[in-house]
């Protein structure tokens, strides 16, 4: 019996052995709360770990998602994140969905790893969505945006803290009501089936009462985007209703509203749903370059709109259009502080305009400069005469356009301090402020009613009313004036939105949405 006890009692310590070697995590149906039931992460394991955010996150050597709720709640989440423009292909989905579908049998060192997974998902995930994938500086030789500050260390930590998950998920999320809108047109257009048009030509531009075969195709793509309500019976006539259509789908994509189907709206038309989410992804990523808070006193202009709002304590105050860079003499994209205005400028001829423009124009007609009011120096601040200008030394003379009513620069400018020495101007071509498309002009910002932003951004009407910078205009006057408050500029570019649940569409002007798109897919 002695030997058999023995035995016995050997048998159940190897046993014990065994089961401790192989132990089995069953977790509980209710939230685990106590620290003392977590599972504890070895030391090492942590110190190991290549991700100082994830290091920091297990300070308490203990897993976190076990946490049910708060779990399934950042499941959903990468599960869906294209819902915020990203791409599934970015996180570990494959792996974390393995490892779900098992939970209740993970051994402890499994349970381990499936935290860690989780917290490095929640760390990818949290640096997409506030900061972006990509580097805009990088990408761009004519953008100049500070980075965002971030304490990516503050986020992540802020999702342990008890019943605040929901709150923590918003917070790494950009907060202007451009990116909000973006996000309700992604969810808007994801309403829409997919789509098998195919590509519309047209040999002249269709008008009212015209008929055509590809005018069948037309009212099928107007009623897909629901700018035409749905008809039992199609025929080929341009009717009264097919013009209110296009000049609703005109509308929405920022062209001249005029009814008419020629080569734009053709255009616009001929996109398809998936290039048009595409744009919308691409958006969505530029905003989370621009800057995370807002001033209370901005100028903002979106480059593809045409438009420049003015911005006060989050209200829009007032909007007016501007005429921005051509395709080959971009606006560049950045973010500064105006710091005065000049009224009755004098314009100093930059180096591009002066290579492609200015030089070409004198060589081909020698009176050109004294007909533009144009005076021009040599190195030593002496005035070159017309018949003295030298082709050979034509660079290095500085020409310097009088002021007045001639000037290319109008009545008045706005200086920001900018790497690319640009500023918002007046204009003596107004007539160009009547165009839809207004890409027109070398770089800088050509303003409407700049008198009255001159007011507004001054804001005080005892010294400096619209009656009284009137004044000084007309006495010709070159007077400069400094802001007394703080008001800041930010020059942006961003093609799609939404609006009141209606998608809102601009010309990609510099062709930037698609390779911007690719880049992000890739």
């Amino acid at each position: 019996m002695k030997i058999f006890y023995f035995f016995l009692i050997l048998l159940l310590v190897i046993s014990c052995k065994e089961r401790k070697q192989d132990k089995i995590v069953v977790l509980p149906k209710n939230e685990i709360t106590k620290d003392s039931y977590l599972p504890t992460i070895d030391s090492i394991i942590i110190a190991s770990l290549k991700d100082s955010l994830v290091i920091i996150f297990y300070k308490k050597n203990k897993v976190f998602w076990t946490d049910k709720s708060n779990r399934k709640k950042f499941l959903e989440i990468l599960n869906n994140v294209e819902k915020e423009g990203l791409f599934q292909k970015d996180f570990d989905l494959s792996r974390i969905n393995t490892y779900e579908s098992s939970i209740d049998s993970l051994s402890e060192a499994s349970l381990v790893d499936y935290d860690i997974l989780i917290t490095r998902n929640l760390s990818r995930y949290i640096k997409k969505v506030s900061k972006g994938s990509l580097d805009p500086n990088s990408l761009y030789d004519n953008w100049d945006l500070k980075e965002n500050s971030y304490n990516f260390q503050e986020m992540l930590l802020n999702f342990q803290k008890k019943d605040s998950f929901d709150i923590a998920v918003e917070s790494v999320k950009p907060n202007h009501i451009v990116y909000k809108r973006l996000r309700e047109a992604l969810k808007i257009i994801n309403t829409f089936p997919k789509d098998t048009f195919r590509n519309i030509e047209l040999a002249d531009k269709l008008v009212l009462n015209d008929s055509s075969g590809v005018l069948l195709e037309i009212k099928k793509k107007l009623m897909y985007w629901k700018d035409l309500k749905p008809m039992d019976s199609l025929t080929p006539i341009f009717d009264t209703k097919t013009e209110l259509a296009i000049k609703k789908f005109q509308i929405r994509h920022g062209l001249a509203p005029d009814g008419v189907i020629g080569k734009g709206t053709l255009m616009a038309l001929n996109f398809s749903k998936k290039q048009r989410k595409e744009q919308i992804i691409a958006n969505m990523e530029r905003w989370r370059w621009y800057p995370r808070k807002f001033e209370n006193d901005y100028l903002i202009i979106n480059i593809p709109d045409y438009s420049l709002t003015t911005v006060r304590n989050n209200d829009t105050i007032r909007a007016c259009k501007v005429i921005v860079g051509k395709l080959k003499r971009r606006t560049p994209v950045l973010s500064s502080k105006l710091t005065h205005l000049i009224l009755n400028p004098t314009w100093t001829v930059p180096p591009t305009i002066l290579e492609k423009d200015i030089i070409p124009a004198i060589i081909k007609d020698s009176s050109y400069l004294s007909r533009k009011n144009i005076i021009a120096y040599d190195i030593n601040n002496q005035v070159v005469k017309s018949d003295k200008w030298q082709v050979e030394k034509a660079k290095t003379y500085r020409y310097v356009q009088s002021s007045g009513t001639y000037n290319s620069l109008g009545l008045i400018k706005f200086i920001f301090h900018n790497k690319f020495t640009i500023y918002l101007h007046d204009t003596n071509t107004k007539s160009y402020f009547d165009k839809y498309n207004r890409a027109l002009s070398s770089g800088c910002v050509r303003v409407q009613n700049p008198l009255e932003l001159a007011e507004y951004l001054l804001d005080n009407p005892k010294h400096w009313s619209l009656k009284k910078i009137d004044r000084i205009l007309k006495e010709e006057e070159l007077k400069a004036i400094y802001f007394k408050k703080d008001i800041y500029i930010h020059i942006f570019y961003w093609t799609a939105w939404s609006k009141n649940g209606t998608l809102q569409f601009r010309d990609d002007l510099y062709n930037l949405d698609a390779e911007l798109y690719q880049k992000l897919r890739n």
